[in-house]
């Protein structure tokens, strides 16, 4: 069964998961934004092998530590989609921008596209392409645990900003709509920031995106 562990990190309090498989403690990090040292702690605490880093999209506060850490540790970067090289490309300019240590651009060792898998020890979570706050944004979701980690795209009582460069607010609520609803009521999702919740919750009462909105 899939474990996770939810870290804040960064200024931006960014929800950087740990998700392990609880048979084999091999495990992958969603989105190292930075703060490694206390990831790698946690890392250590739990007893979990880290394989690998997945990642939902590419601004500074989701990605920032991601080439460092795969470099010290030899992991693979997986994730995003396509979409989002131009802010791979930009991360030493956003980590400037936004006060963050020096960050660092990086190849993924694979790029995801909509209908992918993903798999870590006997725990397989399924890639779903959703652009809207990034134009290569992507969600990991396990049917199994009813759990998703969507990044930016949704929040409790929020959805994800999309006046960033190449952001588009129609293609994010479509992506809410036929990406995250048909996952289930019942889903607990793992946002980018702040608390989890349920797609049920949020199509019931999210003010932008629910049934009054």
């Amino acid at each position: 069964m899939l474990r996770y562990l939810t870290v804040p990190v960064t200024a931006f309090a960014q929800n950087c998961s740990l998700v392990w498989c609880d048979e084999t403690m091999d495990a992958a990090v969603i989105d190292p934004g930075g703060d490694l040292e206390r990831l790698l702690a946690e890392v250590q605490r739990l007893g979990i092998h880290l394989k690998a880093i997945w990642q939902t999209h590419a601004h500074i506060d989701h990605a920032g530590g991601t080439a460092e850490l795969a470099r010290r540790l030899g992991l693979p970067i997986i994730g995003p989609h396509p979409g989002d090289q131009f802010w791979i490309t930009g991360l030493p300019q956003q980590s400037a921008m936004f006060g963050f240590p020096p960050s660092e651009t990086f190849t993924p060792t694979r790029w995801l596209a909509d209908g992918d898998t993903v798999q870590i020890g006997r725990c397989t979570l399924n890639v779903r392409h959703c652009p809207g706050h990034t134009p290569g944004h992507v969600v990991f979701h396990s049917p199994e645990a009813k759990r998703a980690f969507v990044g930016d795209v949704l929040f409790a009582g929020s959805i994800g900003r999309t006046d960033f460069p190449q952001g588009n607010h129609a293609q994010l609520i479509a992506s809410i709509k036929e990406r995250l609803w048909p996952m289930g009521d019942e889903t607990v999702f793992i946002p980018g920031h702040g608390p989890e919740s349920t797609f049920g919750e949020e199509r019931r009462s999210n003010p932008y995106v629910g049934e009054r909105a």
